[in-house]
């Protein structure tokens, strides 16, 4: 369930909804950017900045498909928190694929937010990009943090190319970063957050028609913006392979699944048999995380079985033409 910070002290509760039982999802607070450019407050050093995830939230999973396409595995440390987000939040403890925090020792996420900010309101989320220079929170929104380990830290990544936002396709990319965010990032949590039966079907109009779309689009190219894999494919990427897995039974996401969709379905394969995906995919993590972590939605905290899914099946997409 988790909880937030209300100038600095923590409250166990869930989450709000609009007047008409919307999910409402908190914007992001920490919006600093590292910049390798010599008079930067934030540049990009081996060992000076910190990241924190969980390997269940699809927003930290981002971050970490771009942080392994860019070799920065030992430039940039990472902690992963335990998947089940109960009434203290994210948590650091004991299980498989999680850390501790060696940054400051912290037992619960929020720690690191108040240390950052004593007087901080609002929830305590991941991804969280630390600087232990000046113990401070970097930056707590994915799509900056993707951008950043993209651009600003090439300097220290051992792979350095491809852009996966060049200048000549920066424009589309960000307008199908925004294209997919609402209706499908967020629509699934809309979905499974609905506070009333209105909402919900409004969430699932959105969700669907936007699948329904893109496997169109899918249909006569390689990725989401053209030949090229780009940003917006890691992040389309994050909520796919957890649709049929999770969402599609938790979240009341069940329309359609993602394998129901031709071209998705053989897109979403694609991706996942590429470096940096599939080995960056935790799916006891996941289901783990969403089916104890909303007692709300499911108060039996009973984890459903996993649907027979093989991410390592042949795909198609190599009949589509892809940019070098």
């Amino acid at each position: 369930m988790g909880g937030r910070l209300v100038n600095g002290t923590w409250y166990a509760e869930g989450y709000e909804p609009d007047a008409d039982g919307r999910f409402v999802r908190q914007s992001s607070v920490f919006r600093e950017w590292t910049r390798d450019t010599g008079d930067a407050r934030f540049r990009p050093e081996a060992g000076r900045f910190h990241l924190f995830v969980s390997l269940a939230c699809p927003w930290a999973h981002r971050t970490l498909i771009m942080r392994r396409l860019r070799g920065l595995d030992q430039a940039l440390p990472v902690s992963v928190v335990h998947p089940d987000m109960l009434d203290d939040g994210w948590e650091f403890r004991e299980f498989p694929g999680s850390t501790d925090d060696p940054v400051l020792g912290a037992r619960y996420m929020r720690e690191i937010y108040q240390a950052a900010d004593p007087e901080f309101t609002g929830r305590v989320t991941v991804p969280v990009l630390w600087d232990r220079r000046e113990q401070t929170i970097v930056n707590n929104e994915s799509r900056d943090i993707l951008r950043m380990l993209d651009h600003d830290w090439r300097a220290l990544s051992p792979n350095p190319e491809p852009d996966f936002a060049p200048e000549e396709l920066r424009d589309q990319i960000e307008a199908t970063l925004d294209a997919i965010y609402e209706p499908i990032n967020n629509g699934v949590y809309k979905c499974g957050f609905a506070q009333s039966q209105t909402a919900y079907e409004e969430a699932a109009d959105g969700l669907f028609g936007a699948l329904a779309y893109w496997d169109g689009k899918l249909a006569e190219q390689r990725f989401l913006c053209g030949d090229r894999l780009t940003e917006a494919d890691i992040c389309l990427y994050t909520t796919l392979v957890r649709f049929d897995a999770v969402y599609a039974v938790h979240f009341k996401c069940s329309q359609n699944r993602i394998v129901d969709y031709p071209n998705l379905w053989n897109y979403l394969r694609d991706l996942y048999q590429r470096p940096g995906f599939g080995e960056t995919t935790d799916l006891r993590h996941i289901r783990r995380h969403y089916y104890v972590s909303h007692p709300f939605i499911n108060p039996t905290q009973h984890i459903a079985r996993m649907p027979d899914i093989d991410f390592t099946a042949s795909h198609d997409r190599f009949r589509l033409p892809e940019s070098a």
